[in-house]
């Protein structure tokens, strides 16, 4: 009532005539019908469980949060649901700092009466011990902008909240088993709440005698209203909580009709905030997919080292004088070994001895001097191995066995 009244008194007389004389011809000052809402706006943070929802003019953002707790006494097997709600001044002049004022206290219990009498969100998949250990879980709801209809902005924002809230998995163990285990995200994904509906707020605001009712009242319809009154239903059209505020009356046939057009706006904003957190559901699997960069093949290119034959016909006498005399030098233990190829011509009849898919410098019976990185520094390609039957001959005792 305080609020309304600092309301009443920052209008001239002018507008307050205006707007009810607008009324009596269903008529409203930004141009809507009496039964239209303004624009709905959601979007989300991100980090999961925060929301931020804009109504028109009203700004409210929601923030969830959990926690693990000792449940009730009478509820053993149950998590917890509160709803804290925090009018900022810089929101509206007339919101006080400090502690939660009126109309904070009426917002939070209209919102907490329709998720929890509701049976909204599955309180016994929240419980980890049976009365030793649940989830409490914290809606958080900080009004922005004031712009009027908080009730609704802030419900929406609640909900969508919920939805996209995950709380982290947990398991037991110890010694005795009982141990609760909380597990990192990274280590294991959160799991979402489990929501069987959504309780969907929507607000009339009463004019005249109680004949006039509009939706979604402004700031300044509702300075000048009556009354009040807020059906919270779901997509069903079940009938989740009502409440009545203010001083005009209400007749029954007229609650009646209330109700059956909240049903077709509550509808409407449920399929609003699915299709916002399937969005946002879909960007968040994408930012978890982790993209490895492709593995690129390195190709190493060794030329081939074209020799003339008085250099072919000097180089091999002296790997084989190596090989009579010194058998062992050179056989290191860094294990830097190459393979050797001897071809023809790069035309027909090429032969290949070794490789690198089936050459072993380890193997029983091959001396890895041969191979020698030291003094061989590449590939041979020798033009006609006919023309050196002396180097083929001593060669073939050190390879004969892997070359049969």
């Amino acid at each position: 009532m305080e609020q309304r009244l600092a309301n009443i008194g920052r209008m001239t007389v002018n507008e307050k005539k205006f707007i009810e004389t607008a009324l009596l011809s269903d008529l409203r000052i930004d141009g809507r019908r009496p039964f239209d809402y303004r624009k709905l706006t959601i979007k989300f943070g991100r980090h999961d469980g925060s929301s931020e929802v804009q109504l028109g003019e009203t700004h409210v953002m929601g923030y969830v949060t959990s926690q693990l707790v000792q449940p009730y006494r009478d509820r053993p097997n149950e998590g917890t649901l509160a709803i804290f709600t925090e009018f900022s001044p810089m929101a509206d002049p007339s919101f006080e700092a400090g502690r939660p004022g009126e109309s904070a206290i009426e917002l939070g219990r209209v919102i907490d009466r329709g998720l929890r009498e509701s049976r909204a969100v599955d309180m016994e998949s929240l419980c980890v011990v049976a009365g030793k250990s649940v989830w409490a879980i914290r809606v958080d709801l900080h009004i922005l902008d004031n712009g009027g209809n908080l009730i609704d902005a802030a419900n929406i924002a609640a909900l969508a909240a919920l939805l996209t809230f995950r709380r982290p998995e947990c398991t037991l163990g110890g010694e005795n088993g009982q141990e609760v285990i909380v597990h990192d995200p990274e280590v294991r994904e959160p799991l979402p709440l489990i929501v069987h509906h959504l309780p969907v707020a929507v607000t009339f605001a009463i004019f005249g005698e109680g004949n006039i009712m509009v939706i979604d009242p402004t700031y300044k319809e509702e300075a000048v209203m009556g009354g009040r009154m807020t059906a919270t239903l779901n997509s069903n059209g079940d009938v989740c909580a009502v409440q009545k505020a203010g001083g005009e009356g209400i007749m029954s046939s007229v609650i009646m009709q209330c109700l059956r057009i909240a049903s077709v706006k509550a509808a409407d904003i449920t399929s609003k905030i699915k299709n916002a957190v399937d969005a946002y559901n879909t960007e968040r699997a994408l930012r978890k997919v982790k993209r490895h960069p492709p593995s690129v093949a390195l190709e190493v290119c060794v030329p081939d080292v074209i020799m003339e034959e008085n250099q072919v016909d000097e180089l091999s006498r002296h790997e084989v004088q190596n090989l009579k005399d010194e058998p062992e030098r050179g056989c290191g233990n860094d294990g830097s070994r190459i393979g050797v190829e001897t071809s023809t011509t790069r035309g027909k009849n090429n032969v290949f001895i070794g490789g690198p898919s089936s050459w072993d410098p380890y193997s029983k019976g091959i001396s890895s001097c041969f191979i020698s990185s030291q003094d061989l520094p590449g590939f041979i390609l020798l033009r006609d191995i006919a023309a050196y039957p002396a180097l083929w001959d001593d060669a073939s005792q050190h390879l004969g066995a892997y070359h049969r």
